[in-house]
């Protein structure tokens, strides 16, 4: 397979190239024409993500990521497991009680897959959100509270970078691409007053399924294949099986 060339005039750094021992462990997912088609492995092998969380959501995008071969991946999280997180939170067992969730996420994806480079960041604030956001070239929001998506959000608008925006509880959950054009605050203006898992409750295959979904949706903004959730937004109803897709349009801006 040869690799995508990079061009001269582009200030991106040149597409790495395969070793035969990562085209063995790729070799399922080079054999969908659209995947080997757009070069798609090696941009994932040069692509830098950071996962924000990695929880009920994170846990199966780092997962996902890490298998499918992300260059660099950066997980943060500052919470620790507690028992009520095991029903859905695949990456950690019984023994992981009280260990740091990004310690052991990392140590998990690191064992999937030696060749990412995982790296552990302090959980997201103002403080640091500049700088990490800045460092990846997409970045995933699997958190569980509104005020640390709207800091992500901020965040990623004001460094033009677009993330991938999940969320389940209950028996719902939702998916979509957002960026400068199209961003949080377009189509939620303010923190709405929903419930968390810890109110709500959520039945455990739900965030596996969002989040395998908000990894999908990573692969085809990498890999540059694919017609991404920009502007649209994914919803499923696990109870019926219902799924929509609703397109989202910027608000009007108000003439003075």
């Amino acid at each position: 397979m040869t690799p995508a060339t990079a061009d001269p005039a582009s200030a991106q750094p040149p597409v790495p190239e395969l070793s035969r021992s990562e085209l063995r462990r790729y070799s399922r997912p080079l054999l969908v024409p659209e995947w080997l088609d757009a070069g798609a492995q090696e941009r994932l092998k040069g692509a830098a993500v950071l996962v924000v969380g990695a929880g009920g959501l994170g846990g199966p995008v780092i997962a996902q990521l890490a298998g499918a071969g992300v260059g660099r991946l950066t997980i943060a999280d500052g919470d620790r497991v507690e028992l009520s997180n095991l029903h859905r939170q695949t990456l950690f067992a019984t023994p992981d009680l009280g260990r740091g969730k990004a310690q052991v996420a990392a140590a998990r994806a690191q064992a999937i897959n030696p060749y990412v480079q995982v790296e552990l960041a302090p959980a997201l604030d103002a403080g640091n959100a500049g700088r990490l956001i800045g460092a990846a070239d997409l970045v995933i929001d699997a958190t569980d509270n509104f005020l640390a998506r709207y800091a992500i959000a901020d965040a990623c608008t004001r460094a033009g970078r677009e993330w991938i925006w999940g969320a389940a509880a209950g028996t719902s959950g939702m998916v979509s691409v957002f960026g400068p054009q199209l961003g949080l605050r377009d189509v939620f203006p303010e923190p709405a007053d929903a419930e968390s898992c810890a109110e709500a409750g959520v039945l455990g295959p739900l965030p596996n399924i969002v989040g395998g979904m908000m990894a999908l949706e990573a692969l085809k903004v990498l890999g540059g294949l694919g017609d991404a959730l920009r502007g649209r937004l994914w919803t499923l109803d696990a109870l019926s099986g219902r799924v929509r897709v609703l397109q989202l349009r910027p608000p009007i801006p108000s003439v003075p």
